[in-house]
């Protein structure tokens, strides 16, 4: 019987060569700093200037929107603007649907 009292006690004072808790979180946090630096933080900051973009769009100025259209911007409404795609013809869609402008001219030059 003196044989598992002492394995018992050997098994309750722990392995020596366990890690801490400490360091077994420890990649977890740095995956997620990781993540941070590489997806997260630039993905804001895009959105970020979109929003910019978007809130300072004028009547005149040339864009793109997110299905590839260009046009010249006619009307500005709360939550709407009228682009010009051809002479005669205009759409209306969400502000938000301007992926990006373009430098005066570039619709002459297409």
């Amino acid at each position: 019987m003196d044989w598992l009292i002492s394995t018992a006690a050997a098994q309750a004072a722990g392995a020596p060569g366990q890690p801490s808790a400490l360091m077994q979180f420890l990649p977890l946090v740095l995956i997620f700093v990781v993540f941070y630096f590489l997806l997260i933080r630039p993905q804001t900051k895009r959105a970020k200037e979109h929003r910019a973009m978007v809130a300072a769009l004028g009547v005149g100025a040339e864009v793109v929107t997110n299905g590839g259209i260009l046009g010249k911007i006619v009307e500005v409404s709360e939550q709407f603007v009228t682009l010009e795609i051809a002479p005669g013809v205009n759409i209306k869609i969400q502000r938000s649907a301007v992926s990006q402008e373009l430098p005066k001219g570039t619709l002459k030059s297409a």
